[in-house]
């Protein structure tokens, strides 16, 4: 019987730089019910914001539901790392 043991191991969490981040906004001005407009998911928060200007504009509305998201990668130490990539394991 193979017999394994799991340690502790401090991974670092780093946002994926191959995946682009995601940005989009809801506009959520009302008293019974929201607006619901949404501006579209962009790769960067500049047509988003540009978005919620042309739609205060246009309807006076002054409050947004912001969302970003990306993808994050978990990193190995250096040193085991090394090892996983010697020994054929993925890193």
């Amino acid at each position: 019987m193979t017999r394994r043991v799991f340690r502790y191991v401090p991974f670092t969490i780093e946002q994926d730089r191959t995946a682009e981040p995601e940005y989009e906004a809801r506009c959520v001005s009302g008293d019974e019910t929201e607006c619901g407009a949404r501006s579209g998911t962009y790769g960067h928060p500049a047509p988003v914001e540009e978005w919620q200007r042309r739609h205060t504009q246009e309807t006076r509305h002054l409050r947004y539901r912001r969302n970003f998201g990306d993808y994050a990668v978990m990193r190995p130490p250096a040193e085991l790392a090394a090892l996983l990539r010697d020994s054929g394991g993925a890193t």
